[in-house]
């Protein structure tokens, strides 16, 4: 019986004459003359030292600090009359997660319009007492207009010294604490949501 022969070498093909294909590189790997194959990404190239580039800082939030200001005395303006309304339903008694709410509310608002000024953490402390003062009145306000039985746009034109002695009275000792609660709220939630 006969044994098949082995099949024949094969040859390498030759390119055609005038078309020369310059021999491909691994992926990642530069082509010949250091210059990376077509379609191939070329990799990145370290830092001098072998670290990486450094990230260049975040620009400084910019927020518009008159705005924050005018929303800032409105949202003092609601939660005042908000912490009146709840001075007035808990008969004067206060509540000190009131207070910093007051406070924390206000320079929220600074903080996130104003971006980062100085002087607003500052503005939010002293909305803070304002807040605190104005809610604490508005609350004795509403308190006398019931005792006086009249309605509460006289008693807060008319009768205001009434008022102003009605909150004198009530002030204690642990109002300072809710005065240094709500001023804080306003200085700290500024500066941190304002960073």
């Amino acid at each position: 019986m006969s044994q098949p022969w082995p099949p024949a070498p094969q040859q390498p093909q030759q390119p055609q004459q005038g078309t020369h294909q310059p021999p491909q590189a691994p992926y990642g790997a530069p082509a010949p003359g250091g210059f990376p194959a077509p379609g191939v990404p070329a990799p990145a190239a370290p830092a001098p030292g072998g670290y990486p580039a450094p990230m260049a800082p975040s620009p400084a939030r910019q927020g518009n600090a008159g705005l924050a200001v005018a929303l800032g005395v409105v949202v003092m303006l609601v939660a005042a009359g908000v912490y009146g309304a709840v001075l007035n339903a808990v008969d004067g008694a206060s509540i000190g997660y009131a207070a910093l709410a007051v406070g924390a509310l206000i320079g929220a608002v600074l903080g996130k319009v104003g971006g980062r000024n100085a002087a607003l953490p500052v503005v939010g402390a002293v909305l803070g007492l304002l807040g605190l003062y104005l809610g604490q009145v508005f609350g004795m306000a509403l308190m006398t207009s019931d005792v006086l039985h009249v309605p509460l746009a006289e008693t807060v034109l008319d009768h205001f010294d009434v008022v102003h002695t009605v909150w004198k009275n009530y002030l204690g000792l642990i109002d300072v604490a809710f005065y240094l609660l709500a001023a804080a709220g306003g200085f700290q939630v500024a500066k941190k949501l304002g960073a």
